[in-house]
């Protein structure tokens, strides 16, 4: 079998999310150093910690974006690891059914043997060709496996 390894990542995502949390934490900054004096009604004023917290409110919310940034999908001839926002899966490539990448659908899938689907958010419809040759690296990689499981059953 082959000993390339394909790694995937969203791209336009990635640029939206790096944008978007910039922008965020400079908007929260500016916020920020606009809260001097009086609270309006004139029972309290503004503090540094309040400025403090509103940058910091823009951080957090800025890391949140960039968890988006997280999916990958990294894949060889032992099997794939996909990697999405939230929790990550190695999968030999003996429980992969098929790659999948369905028309209107935002991302891949890999469909398993025991019928459920996992969904690869790193090959994302929005990054077009490039996830359309993602999704084609991953099948050959599969049927290189089942190329190779055929012609020497014994050893899987």
């Amino acid at each position: 079998m082959s000993d390339s390894v394909v790694t995937l990542r969203p791209r336009r995502i990635r640029l939206v999310c790096w944008v978007s949390a910039v922008t965020l934490v400079v908007v929260f900054s500016l916020v920020a150093t606009s809260l001097t004096g009086s609270t309006g009604d004139g029972y309290g004023t503004f503090q540094r910690g309040d400025q403090l917290a509103m940058i910091g409110l823009g951080v957090f919310g800025a890391l949140g974006i960039l968890l988006f940034t997280r999916p990958r999908v990294v894949a060889d001839a032992k099997g794939v690891r996909v990697r999405n926002v939230i929790g990550s899966h190695e999968l030999p490539w003996e429980v992969v059914r098929g790659v999948r990448f369905d028309r209107g659908a935002p991302w891949a899938s890999l469909e398993l043997y025991d019928d459920d689907l996992l969904p690869m958010v790193a090959l994302q419809a929005a990054d077009k060709e490039r996830a359309v040759e993602g999704v084609r690296a991953l099948r050959r990689l599969h049927q290189a496996h089942l190329a190779a499981v055929a012609a020497d059953p014994a050893a899987h």
